[in-house]
């Protein structure tokens, strides 16, 4: 199944170049799957080129969901790609802390951690659950009844979700979903992810099964884009492409070569596009994060993101650089 979506998504970006030429109205009105937009352009223009092809417009206060990345690592999104986006539609860079300890775990030391990183020279930062976090309901979960998020979430009206698409040590990969569950989640709201709604204060001694908390992962998304319905936008960055998450401190060095910068308003289709991008990739270094992910079994998560209604995982993929 896997070939047979990549394939279909080569064969729908083919056939969307070879109709660029057509009234972009007309196409939406026959356009059965959402679409996903990339450019192999990982710089400022390439990432300002995908977010004006969304055509929705982030506008009011508007949070920019990114990970500030562990102290000592280096392959968070750097605020030299981000930094014109971010200062072009007003955003304030918004983060949770983390549940596990490290250098971001509590406000303070999260907001240095981000100052060093540069993040605070090209906007504001908040730690949204600096004041406590407030509780979003899960709509048709298995898992969790209910998300907790920062409570300064409430605050905004736009949320673009900025993501850096990697691996990680426990969920297999990293992308949208999990920036808008684990990511916008308050410190006690990871561990409600990570044990699958059993503590949002004893996260190691409470792991489930593995599949358990992909599917957590895939509801706290779900209560988040309900809640912001058509008040979000996704852009994941397909570059570093490590097996391990930006909230390791001592990351693997990247073994395959960088791929693009994707972008959608469905974050499923979205995750969907960059893991058939990997598998699709010629890059032989592939094989370590293809590895991570399905050791992890990774693709649980877009699979039940997508059975309980936060998107889909078959989508139209727009080539941007296609002239």
């Amino acid at each position: 199944m896997k070939n047979i979506r990549i394939l279909a998504a080569l064969l729908l970006c083919a056939c969307a170049a070879s109709c660029s030429g057509r009234n972009n109205k007309a196409a939406a009105t026959v356009q059965r799957h959402p679409v996903v937009y990339m450019t192999r352009d990982i710089s400022p223009a390439g990432l300002d080129a995908v977010y004006e092809a969304l055509g929705r417009k982030a506008e009011g206060k508007v949070a920019v969901k990114i990970s500030t990345g562990e102290p000592g690592g280096n392959h968070y999104l750097k605020p030299a790609l981000i930094g014109d986006l971010v200062r072009k539609i007003g955003g304030t860079i918004v983060e949770c802390n983390t549940a596990y300890g490290g250098g971001r775990a509590a406000t303070a030391d999260h907001l240095k951690a981000a100052e060093q990183h540069g993040f605070t020279a090209i906007a504001p930062v908040d730690i949204m659950d600096a004041e406590g976090e407030t509780a979003l309901p899960v709509a048709g979960g298995t898992h969790l009844k209910e998300n907790y998020v920062g409570s300064h979430f409430m605050d905004y009206d736009f949320v673009v979700v900025l993501s850096h698409f990697k691996g990680h040590a426990m969920g297999g990969f990293g992308g949208a979903l999990k920036n808008i569950s684990i990511g916008i989640a308050s410190s006690g709201g990871k561990a409600w992810i990570h044990t699958a709604g059993k503590t949002r204060t004893d996260l190691w001694n409470n792991l489930p099964e593995q599949d358990a908390f992909l599917e957590s992962m895939a509801e706290a998304a779900k209560a988040v884009a309900d809640h912001c319905g058509e008040r979000m936008l996704y852009i994941n960055v397909m570059n570093n492409l490590s097996v391990d998450c930006d909230c390791d401190a001592h990351p693997a060095a990247p073994q395959m070569g960088d791929i693009g910068i994707l972008a959608s308003l469905d974050p499923v289709a979205l995750d969907q596009a960059c893991v058939d991008l990997v598998y699709a990739s010629d890059d032989p270094g592939k094989v370590h994060l293809i590895e991570r992910m399905e050791s992890r079994h990774g693709i649980r998560t877009i699979e039940h993101a997508a059975a309980i209604g936060v998107g889909s995982r078959e989508y139209e993929l727009m080539d941007l650089d296609e002239k």
